[in-house]
Order: structure tokens, then C-alpha cells, then sequence
């Protein structure tokens, strides 16, 4: 039971005013207008409302020493987070040199007359380098790669595929150079040779080598239709393009692969052609974060006294790439002086600072008088007149900063053959920070875990601290290392702690998430990962990663009742399985689909028979599918999961056959 809070006071305003009339009459029985018009209940009403606001702040004392308990068991409010989101450069026009777009750059939504503009700022430096297309290859599914840069070159025509094109096929091009992270134009020159596709909806995957395996290339835009006509074909490449070997040729390989066509996806029944193609670089990606660089604030002049603070221009203060460093002047240079969370183990020559992030408050170790009349001295105390400065910090973040995709594209500062700048995906992660009365209810959660990680309740608190924009933390045993999942790439040796971090993605109109959101950004991971390590039992290995994610495609087919539009129903049901089916906000409460729960054939037909205009569920079939590689399994009326992994929806598909 919680202890009751006691009331000081509980007399209020009607209340004092009756009083002081019952001592009216006592001390002045010839005083008998008590009328509201009289002057004399004017000036008592006026004296109760004093002594009520009295009595109100009276009684707020008992929450003035709550929180100041709070303060001194070490509960601190919570940072806000900054959102991310990946931000593409435009070039106005292909550049024979590279383009660099530095880090802090900074780009900004459109400002209006009710709202200010969000800043984003570049974490790292952006290369676009030049390119040009100098090798094509056909890779059979089965078979060498073949190099056909010399019929290219004559005009000849040029088979994208086989002579019977099957699912594997692939058709490579061989670029100058890896573009990293780039944006890439193909301008190809086709005839109409690949009958039987749909040219809207072509069977087909492009991919770049990133050094370890084909990664899915995001397409801009297509209007070859397939290999069908002339056009260009836009590819973001992924950031870990690097050089590789096709054909015995080098280069920064593309390539563009057949896939299996779907049940309503027409195929190939003979091969396009490519007559013409030519490559190059025309823009760029790079990561940025809702938070703006503050460069060298120069806090004040240090008095030479223990525990002096001092407050920061523009606070809260994000976390960033680069730690926050405070500099004193010394001599003709400037100290670098060291963040710490307490000063419990700082002696008189350790340059130590705290930094509270929400107020922005800076402080140097304080002197504490012994018991033998000396002072003790938790850090060391910058000199007398040294001017005190921060080299950098970033400010910035909250809720405001998830904005939607395409609101970012005004440039704070003009950059040469830049044209434009946009961010294709929404921005996430973004967070508030903490509430006194969050902190409350927080505080008997750190007294029970008193900041080690012990049970795995523990390592989930804990984690939340740190990394607040995570959207689930899941504490597993790792278990032996003969007993792992295929996903488990940590933590061999029985007796090991897993934490499972699953990012704050953020689905489309239908509720697809792409999978690259499901994956916890590195710096997040190392950041509770280092948070943790100091907090755990000795001896206990800890491995902190995301989940591994089971893809699951749905195949099914449904009957529409009568007066319901096929089209519409079919869009009603597939968001309909891409809600239940979410690692986010699916499974049976809506909370996210439950770590290891099986997926069952019959959940489906029950998800399915509850969309409005539905009358009857035909046919369901599961498919266990890899939501990297697009492979799936054969069907089956159930799918495991094991105790680390969360389901992921894979390119369902459904047909709606009216009555």
C-alpha cells in the first residue's frame, strides 16, 4: 500500500471566512451586516484568499521534499532524443569531380507564420563521387558471369537474361568506381523484347555489393517498364558499396536480378534487351539528426573556488557523435577537462566535470570539510580568471523533430551543385524530455534496482534510461551456445544475458515498415551496451543486439460481400495483416507481436473475417520468408519462433474474387 501524503492544512477558503465572522461576533457583537456588499466581508474574503494561497503552498511542501529525496538517491530527468532520418543531396547536374557536403550541415522544414522551422544537422562528411559505366555482365542463375561490354560497346543488343528467363538471372553493371551511399542514374536504351511482364509491376530486384553480400538497392525511379523502353533508372545505392569482381572484371558493381513472380505478377516469357546504357552520380545520402552545433561557448571566468557552475546558452543538450568537452584556458593553450557522472572517485588532480543535460548546468567538484577540520577536495579547480568553454555540443531533439517524409528541403546554406535536398523516409526516434511527475513514479523503481542490472526487469529499466526512443527492450537468456537461434550473433557461452532492442519505426499508409528501421542504430546499441557494463554482476557476459525477425508472407484469398469494392476491401485487408503482424504494434493486445509466439494459419482467417466487406475467407498459406535475402519457404500451417525473435510481414499477398 502507498503511504498516504499528509495534509498540513486542510482549511480553505470558505472556511476561513466563516471563521473570522464567528470571531466577528465574538469580539464585535455590534457588527450584524454580514452581507457580501458590506465592507468589512470584503476585507475578510480578502484575508482568506491570502491565507488559502498560504495554506496551498504549505501543503506543497511535502512534494518539495519528495523530489528533493529524488535528487539525492540520483534520479535525474531525462534527456530529450533526438529524431534521425537519412537526407538526400540533389546535384543540379552530374559533376566531374566530387561533390562534398560537410558535417553539420544544416537543412530545415519549411518556417511558417505559426511555426518555427526544425533543424537538422549532417552527422559525418558526404563524398559524391563522379562515375561513368564501364563494364556490363549477364549471370546466369546457373552458370559464370559473362562479359558483354564489347557488344555493348558495337550497339549490338544485348539479353538481359536467359534465353528462358528464370528467377536468379541477373543482369550487372560494372561501374568506374564504388559510390557509397550515392544516388545513381542508368540511362538505358531498350526495345520491347520482354513480353509477358506487367511493365508496371516488373519481377525484379536491384542489389550492390557491399563487400560481404548483395544489399537491396531503393529505387527512385523506373520508367524502363521493365526493360521494355528507353529510360532511367534512379538507385540509391547502399553505404557500403565497395569494389568487387564480376566476369574478371573490377569495378563498383550493380546489378539487377530476376525474382520469383508473385501469384498475381505476371513473369517473363522472353528476355528484354539493353542496347545502349550509360551511368552517373547525380546525388547523395547521409544521416541527419533533429539538433543544431553550438561551437565554442565560452561559459564565464573561473573564480578558483570549488563547485562552481555554470549554464549552458541553449540547453537541452542531445547526445552526439563527439563527447562534450569543457576547455580551460591554460598558458597559451586550452586543457581538455572529463565528463563524469558523480565525483564519488575524483581526487584534487583529476579534471572532472558533470553536465546535467536538461538545464544545461555545468559543475566542477565541490570541497568537503572533514571531520579533522580539512577540506577534501572531488576534482580538480580550474584557475583563478581561466576563461571556461565547451568545445562543442548539440542542441536540439524532442518529439517535434519526427517530422514527415519530404518536409525537409530548405538548405540553411547554399552548397555548390547542390539543387536540392530532401528526406525520402519520415524522421524517428525523436522524444521528449522526462516529466517531474514521470520521475516520480520512476523513483521507487530505481530504489528497487539501485542502478544494477540484476534480474532481467533490471536490465530493461536500465536500458529505458539510457535509450529512451526505443520502442520495445526485452531482456533473454542467451543460453548454451549449442541451443541458439540463427539470428543469435552474440553471447555463445551459457549463462549470458541477451537485451533485445527494437527501434521506433514508423510504417506507410498500409503499415508496412521497411525492415532496415527494425535494426537499432549502432552508436544505441555500444551507447547501452557501455551503460550496462557497469551496472552488471561480475562475470555475467552481456550481448546487446536486435531481435531476430521471422518474415512471414501471407497468401490468401477472399470473397467480398455484396456492394464491397474489390480494390478498397483488398487494401482494407492487407493493412489489416500488416497491423497484427508487427513487431511494433501488432499481436493479440496491440502491443507488439510477442517474443517467440508461434504464428498460427488460423489467426489469419480470424484477422481477415473481421475486415468490414469481407464474407468469406477461402484459402490462407503461410510462408516462412527472409525479410533480407526475399526467399521463402514452403507453405505450412504454422511457423516457429524462437524465444529472441519477432515476426516481421513480408510482402503479403491477397485476391479479392467478388461474389
Amino acid at each position: 500500500m502507498t503511504l498516504p501524503s499528509p495534509n498540513l492544512d486542510d482549511r480553505r477558503f470558505q472556511g476561513l471566512v466563516d471563521e473570522a465572522k464567528r470571531l466577528v461576533q465574538q469580539r464585535c457583537p455590534e457588527w450584524t451586516d454580514h452581507n457580501v456588499s458590506d465592507p468589512g466581508v470584503t476585507l475578510i474574503e480578502a484575508f482568506a484568499t491570502m491565507v488559502d494561497q498560504l495554506v496551498y503552498r504549505l501543503n506543497r511542501v511535502p512534494d518539495k521534499n519528495y523530489l528533493t529525496f529524488l535528487d539525492l538517491i540520483g534520479v535525474r530527468l531525462y534527456p530529450p532524443t533526438a529524431a534521425r532520418t537519412e537526407v538526400t543531396f540533389w546535384l543540379s547536374a552530374p559533376q566531374p569531380d566530387a561533390v562534398r557536403v560537410r558535417a553539420g550541415t544544416e537543412v530545415a522544414t519549411v518556417r511558417t507564420e505559426t511555426e518555427e522551422a526544425v533543424v537538422f544537422t549532417t552527422g559525418r562528411d558526404l563524398s559524391v563521387p563522379p562515375c561513368e559505366l564501364s563494364h556490363l555482365a549477364t549471370w546466369p542463375a546457373v552458370g559464370n558471369a559473362t562479359d558483354r561490354s564489347e557488344e555493348l560497346a558495337l550497339g549490338r543488343d544485348v539479353p538481359c537474361f536467359g534465353s528462358a528467363p528464370a528467377p536468379g538471372d541477373c543482369l550487372c553493371f560494372g561501374l568506374s568506381g564504388p559510390v557509397p551511399g550515392c544516388a545513381v542514374v542508368l540511362r538505358l536504351d531498350c526495345r520491347v523484347d520482354g513480353v509477358g511482364v506487367d511493365p508496371r509491376r516488373p519481377p525484379l530486384r536491384w542489389e550492390a555489393w557491399d563487400g560481404a553480400a548483395w544489399v537491396a538497392c531503393e529505387v527512385e525511379k523506373d520508367d524502363t517498364g521493365g526493360f521494355n523502353r528507353a529510360g532511367e533508372v534512379i538507385l540509391h545505392v547502399p553505404a557500403g558499396h565497395t569494389a568487387s569482381r564480376v566476369a574478371g572484371r573490377s569495378g563498383g558493381w550493380l546489378r539487377c536480378r530476376l525474382v520469383e513472380a508473385a501469384a498475381d505478377q505476371p513473369a517473363y516469357v522472353a528476355s528484354p534487351t539493353v542496347r545502349r546504357a550509360s551511368a552517373f552520380s547525380i546525388g547523395g545520402t547521409v544521416v541527419a539528426a533533429h539538433a543544431e552545433t553550438v561551437a565554442e561557448e565560452v561559459l564565464g571566468l573561473s573564480e578558483g573556488v570549488a563547485g562552481q557552475g555554470f549554464r549552458l546558452a541553449r540547453p537541452p543538450v542531445v547526445t552526439g557523435e563527439e563527447p562534450f568537452v569543457v576547455e580551460v584556458a591554460e598558458g597559451s593553450g586550452w586543457a581538455q577537462w572529463t565528463r563524469v557522472d558523480d565525483f564519488a572517485n575524483s581526487t584534487p588532480y583529476d579534471r572532472h566535470f558533470t553536465l546535467d543535460p536538461n538545464s544545461g548546468q555545468v559543475d566542477f567538484g565541490p570541497a568537503v570539510r572533514e571531520a579533522d577540520g580539512t577540506l577534501r577536495l572531488f576534482g580538480a579547480v580550474p584557475p583563478k580568471g581561466a576563461p571556461v568553454r565547451v568545445r562543442s555540443y548539440r542542441t536540439g531533439g524532442g518529439h517535434r523533430g519526427n517530422v514527415a517524409r519530404g518536409a525537409l528541403r530548405v538548405l540553411r546554406s547554399s552548397l555548390p551543385f547542390v539543387a536540392r535536398v530532401e528526406n525520402r523516409r519520415p524522421a524517428l526516434g525523436g522524444v521528449d524530455g522526462e516529466t517531474v511527475e514521470n520521475a516520480r513514479v520512476r523513483g521507487p523503481m530505481t530504489l528497487r534496482t539501485l542502478h544494477r542490472a540484476v534480474v532481467p526487469r533490471d536490465y530493461e529499466l536500465l536500458a529505458r534510461e539510457v535509450a529512451p526512443d526505443a520502442a520495445r527492450v526485452a531482456c533473454v537468456p542467451a543460453g548454451p551456445a549449442g541451443d541458439r537461434d540463427p539470428g543469435d550473433q552474440g553471447s555463445e557461452q551459457a549463462g549470458g544475458v541477451r537485451l533485445l532492442v527494437v527501434p521506433a519505426g514508423r510504417g506507410d499508409a498500409q503499415g508496412r515498415i521497411r525492415f532496415e528501421e527494425l535494426i537499432p542504430p549502432r552508436d544505441t546499441l555500444a551507447m547501452i551496451a557501455s551503460y550496462l557494463d557497469e551496472r552488471r554482476p561480475l562475470g555475467t557476459r552481456l550481448a546487446v543486439e536486435p531481435p531476430y525477425y521471422q518474415g512471414v508472407t501471407v497468401v490468401a484469398s477472399v470473397v467480398a460481400g455484396r456492394g464491397a469494392a474489390a480494390e478498397q476491401l483488398r487494401d482494407a485487408a492487407l493493412t489489416a495483416l500488416y497491423g497484427y503482424f508487427n513487431p511494433l504494434t501488432g499481436g493479440p493486445d496491440g502491443r507488439g507481436w510477442p517474443f517467440g509466439r508461434p504464428v498460427h494459419s488460423g489467426e489469419v482467417f480470424a484477422v481477415l473475417q473481421r475486415v468490414p466487406g469481407v464474407d468469406l475467407v477461402e484459402d490462407v498459406r503461410l510462408f516462412p520468408a527472409d525479410p533480407v535475402s526475399g526467399q521463402r519457404a514452403e507453405a505450412t500451417a504454422r511457423i516457429e519462433l524462437d524465444r529472441h525473435a519477432l515476426v516481421f510481414s513480408y510482402e503479403h499477398q491477397l485476391r479479392v474474387r467478388e461474389a
